[in-house]
């Protein structure tokens, strides 16, 4: 039996619209596309669903609940491209052990983290 693989996420939202646009504008998928009602975005094999549902709020009440953590080769980069779109911070970029870490809070509340992880070789200095 081939095990299930997690392939897309569900991202519901009073505004869809504004929502994809900053997805889009702060993250650069590799496709923005349509597929019935959803906006799709695709980052690698993973894709983002945004669609609008009645039973969500405005704002994420328990934004901690899910993070999305995108892992970038250039977290710097990704990091400046995200400020030029506006965004705001739960924590700015920071180095621990290696990797950088940061945490946006995209316009509906839920949390963003980008990623770069360190490269083995780098590890072991």
């Amino acid at each position: 039996m081939q095990r299930p693989v997690l392939g897309s996420l569900l991202l519901s939202s009073t505004d869809p619209e504004r929502l994809r646009t900053w997805y889009t504008t702060a993250l650069d998928p590799a496709e923005n596309t349509d597929v019935a009602q959803y906006g799709v975005l695709k980052f690698g094999d993973f894709n983002l669903f945004i669609d609008t549902r009645a039973d969500v709020a405005d704002k994420n009440p328990e934004p901690g609940r899910v993070i999305l953590n995108f892992e970038v080769a250039d977290a710097r980069a990704v990091a400046a491209r995200m400020e030029s779109a506006g965004v705001s911070w739960l924590a700015e970029l920071e180095d621990r052990d290696g990797n950088l870490f940061a945490t946006a809070i995209d316009p509906d509340g839920n949390y963003v983290q980008i990623i770069q992880f360190a490269r083995a070789d780098q590890a072991a200095e």
